[in-house]
């Protein structure tokens, strides 16, 4: 047991740097790079929507531009939704509080968005922003709030499952 628990965290823990990766590699693209992308993005999204597509130039421009305000902002939230999940299941691993567990989740993806802001401030037309790192810190809370819900209803059905054989 202890060996695959072992096996276990070797896995998160390469899922967690390639994932730190993923997220510094997007926040080294340059504003304009990171523009195309979002715009690309958004055109896709809304290309088949009538309404959208109907209108002028000017009144077109402005949608498009809240969509991808919109779109950015949901990248955030999902890849530190992703990285919240990697943090709780290798917290999970270790024989720890639960309240310690979200703690250590939690502050280790706080921290992680503070320095991906701060890196951005060194990337051509990119800034750093707070609205950024408070959404980047929702997204481990849900993250991390799904696995303990996760490992909330496998050990219950194991106890289920343990409490039927007892009683059989």
């Amino acid at each position: 047991m202890k060996r695959q628990i072992i096996i276990i965290r070797i896995i998160l823990i390469i899922l967690l740097i390639i994932t730190f990766f993923y997220i510094f590699n997007f926040s080294s693209q340059d504003s304009e790079k990171s523009g195309n992308l979002s715009r690309t993005i958004t055109v896709s999204v809304t290309k088949n929507i009538k309404k959208i597509q109907e209108l002028d130039y000017n009144k077109k421009n402005d949608v498009l531009n809240t969509i991808e305000k919109v779109i950015r902002k949901l990248a955030h939230f999902s890849e530190y939704t992703f990285l919240g999940i990697l943090l709780m299941s290798l917290m999970s691993t270790y024989n720890l509080k639960q309240r310690n567990k979200f703690v250590l989740s939690i502050g280790i993806g706080f921290l992680y968005a503070c320095s991906d802001e701060f890196h951005q401030l060194f990337v051509p037309g990119r800034t750093a922003k707070f609205t950024d790192v408070l959404i980047d810190t929702s997204g481990v809370i849900v993250g991390s709030v799904i696995i303990f819900l996760v490992i909330s209803i496998i050990k219950k059905t194991i106890e289920k499952k343990k409490k039927l054989v007892v009683d059989n």
